[in-house]
């Protein structure tokens, strides 16, 4: 646990998944999967704060480390989730550099931040408080996600922001952003990503992307991504039920024909 950012910024490849259900029973099967992190997705999924710190609390039953998409830049947010002990957030919609620090300083205790302390469960209640401040900063990961099309063109000023150890594409919202929707827009929205990747790269960064299935993991690792968010449990879920339902249905048309 103590060394997933080590991990993200060592670029080691590490493929994690969305937590969209608000239950920690949904986190203990996704734990147990042999994931190497989980994202809480607070923006796009039904999730209260209190949910949120015992979905946490499930994955570090299973030592899984757990991050949070927060719902925006809010610097409120970002502490909640923290302060609840995500070991990172990613923070959405970073389309300019000054959105990009103010995340880090967010995530950051003084003299590298501005993140207010408290007696949350990070901090063991308040029991821990002065071992929490003096480990935080160096585990704390911070990630931004890159999916318009400002972000896109402001990208060489976004990975050069101290600080940020992940650039995380949003290739939906990308796509989205700069008309390259569907197939008649996968070569833009394929350079586009090249170009967000190869901005981290540059800049040192850990470059990351959303993967809907397993396929494009390898097409990114090869451009230099390491750190891949594949799907969610409720798109697990939605496939495993649609692929059981219709081998099920091919069972019953064979015996039909029998």
């Amino acid at each position: 646990m103590s060394e997933f950012r080590q991990k993200c910024i060592g670029k080691k490849s590490l493929v994690g998944s969305f937590a969209a259900i608000p239950h920690a029973v949904a986190v203990e099967v996704m734990a147990q999967s042999g994931l190497d992190f989980l994202c809480i997705d607070w923006e796009h999924a039904q999730i209260s704060r209190d949910t949120i710190e015992n979905m946490i609390r499930a994955a570090d039953l299973h030592r899984v480390p757990a991050m949070v998409r927060v719902p925006g830049h809010q610097p409120e947010a970002i502490a909640a989730a923290l302060d609840s002990g995500a070991q990172g957030v990613l923070v959405p919609r970073i389309s300019t550099a000054a959105q990009a620090l103010a995340a880090v300083r967010a995530c950051r205790y003084p003299p590298q931040g501005e993140r207010g302390v408290g007696p949350g469960r990070a901090a063991g209640y308040g029991y821990r408080i002065p071992e929490y401040l003096a480990e935080a900063n160096a585990r704390t990961v911070v990630a931004v996600q890159v999916e318009t099309a400002e972000g896109l063109a402001n990208i060489e000023a976004i990975a050069a922001v101290d600080g940020v150890d992940v650039i995380f594409v949003g290739p939906g919202d990308l796509s989205v952003s700069i008309d390259a929707i569907g197939a008649r827009g996968a070569d833009k929205l394929n350079a586009a990503i090249r170009t967000i990747v190869g901005a981290a790269i540059a800049h040192d960064k850990t470059a990351g992307i959303f993967c809907a299935s397993p396929q494009p993991v390898g097409q990114w690792s090869a451009v230099g991504a390491s750190f891949f968010i594949l799907a969610s449990d409720t798109m697990f879920l939605g496939a495993g039920a649609a692929a059981n339902h219709a081998a099920a249905r091919a069972e019953l048309e064979r015996d039909e024909r029998r």
